[in-house]
């Protein structure tokens, strides 16, 4: 028997060809596609707007942020645009649609938030409910960790102490210092070298300056150096501005504590003190009904005397510890605004210079720690 197969590849004469325009379309949908999930769940960039992180990050800097760290966190709000910032041009256009929301939900990460982590995370002052603004819509920002669900904080006279041990200052940390001159000029260029920045000048030999940790032992080398004194605002020097705003706890920048961090699973009791401490986090982050009648306290109707936390919290500060608006002033970040952890510095542009020179050659790729 003679048998004989056709090996040619057979043609379907009657199936469609697909246009040049369909082919672009179906290209441009998987680009968006994969884009989206990659930068809403594995990595997205972000640019450093401010200064409260100098020395450390400087204006300028753009990072790589890891999403997966810590685990992705699933959206908040399903009908966004994730390539445009949540509300564009000078009228506040939203660029989301949030008739519908869905509950926090983190997929599994590799690692735990630990202390020194520098960790992007949504706003926590945008969550009061006259702006109700989404929790993955609200502004990000990046801070240093100092403490983590559990830890009992203090700052005494600028030093962070966790469980009663002094926390790591960042070498490149800055703080406030009152500085003493004999009175001569300066060369400006100095300051530049040691990343010193003059705040303000009292007279002809004093001046408040911003100067990282690394940069005091030089400037107190030169003879022209008199004096370099740490400014700190003394302990009971009560500043409204800081958390939780009442006079109750005069606490202020450098002098702040003890403070006890939520953590989830711990319980709460409650009374006059801790509702001043916690409330925040029991009404607007946990989504609680909170009153008080006649000193006691109701949640959801039901008279409470102890109170147990759903979600972890943690407490964030900038390295530039008196340029930077933090925990300090808004209290602690609930777990659900969580974004990531910075890996590394891509690009690094000097916005006081030219286009030319404003490239920071020896800050790309550079590891951030």
């Amino acid at each position: 028997m003679n048998w004989k197969f056709n090996l040619k590849r057979t043609t379907r004469d009657g199936a469609p060809k697909r246009s040049k325009k369909r082919e672009w379309l179906n290209a441009i949908v998987f680009a968006v596609v994969v884009s989206t999930l990659i930068r809403g769940l594995l990595f997205s960039a972000y640019a450093i707007p401010s200064a409260s992180m100098e020395g450390t990050l400087l204006t300028g800097d753009y990072l790589f942020v890891s999403k997966i760290t810590y685990g992705p966190r699933t959206p908040f709000t399903p009908f966004s645009n994730p390539f445009l910032e949540p509300t564009i041009t000078k009228y506040h256009i939203k660029t989301y649609w949030d008739g519908i929301q869905l509950p926090y939900f983190r997929l599994p990460g590799f690692a735990r938030i630990k202390r020194g982590d520098i960790v992007i995370f949504n706003k926590p002052e945008e969550a009061d409910l006259s702006k109700s603004t989404p929790v993955d819509e609200r502004t990000n920002l990046i801070k240093r960790c100092q403490a983590l669900p559990g830890d009992l904080l203090e700052i005494r006279n600028s030093q962070v102490y966790i469980n009663g041990k002094a926390a790591v200052n960042m070498p490149e940390a800055q703080s406030s210092y009152i500085v003493e001159t004999d009175g001569n000029s300066i060369n400006p260029t100095l300051f530049d070298d040691l990343k010193i920045q003059v705040l303000s000048q009292r007279d002809q030999q004093t001046f408040m300056m911003f100067i990282p940790t690394s940069s005091l032992k030089t400037l107190r080398s030169f003879s022209f150096i008199k004096k370099v004194a740490p400014y700190t605002q003394p302990a009971g020097d009560f500043d409204p501005e800081i958390f939780p705003h009442s006079g109750k706890f005069p606490w202020n920048l450098d002098n702040y504590g003890p403070l006890v961090i939520p953590a989830k699973g711990m319980p709460m009791p409650l009374n006059d003190s801790t509702m001043v401490l916690y409330r925040r986090a029991i009404e607007v982050y946990e989504n609680n009904k909170v009153e008080i009648k006649s000193g006691e306290v109701y949640i959801n109707g039901v008279k409470s005397k102890e109170y147990t936390f759903k979600l972890d919290y943690y407490w964030m500060m900038g390295d530039s510890r008196h340029n930077s608006l933090d925990s300090r002033y808004w209290g602690y970040v609930p777990e659900d605004h969580v974004v990531g952890k910075a890996l590394i510095t891509w690009m690094s542009l000097d916005p006081k210079q030219s286009l030319l020179s404003a490239i920071r050659w020896e800050r790309i790729f550079k590891p951030i720690k």
